[in-house]
């Protein structure tokens, strides 16, 4: 009994000595970078989710050639402002009154040149 607690105590300080933080630390997101311009659906729907992330629920799908207004980025991920045109033409999967924009990813979209 005694082996077995001298070896966990060295253990249980380690623990002790960790940050607070936690023990797995998720990789630190880039901040949203501000842009300006546009981008161009060029499949036959593509994804707007609620944030960065291919997990993030989805808000709408846009249909082909739909052309949105880009108001940001965070790495592969643009943020687009969302119109309330896309209720029409658009599939609405869950998208509130107070959503106006939302993430697509840069592989479903076309950006513009101005």
């Amino acid at each position: 009994m005694q082996t077995k607690l001298r070896l966990a105590l060295p253990v249980a300080l380690a623990l002790v000595s960790l940050p607070a933080s936690g023990f797995a630390q998720t990789p630190q997101q880039p901040e949203v970078e501000e842009v300006q311009g546009r981008v161009r659906v060029p499949t036959s729907y593509a994804n707007v989710h609620m944030g960065p992330g291919s997990g993030q629920q989805i808000l709408v799908l846009v249909p082909l050639d739909t052309e949105l207004e880009m108001i940001g980025r965070r790495g592969e991920w643009i943020q687009v402002r969302l119109t309330p045109e896309l209720r029409e033409t658009g599939m609405v999967m869950r998208w509130y009154e107070n959503e106006d924009n939302g993430w697509m990813h840069d592989s479903t979209v076309e950006i513009l040149e101005e």
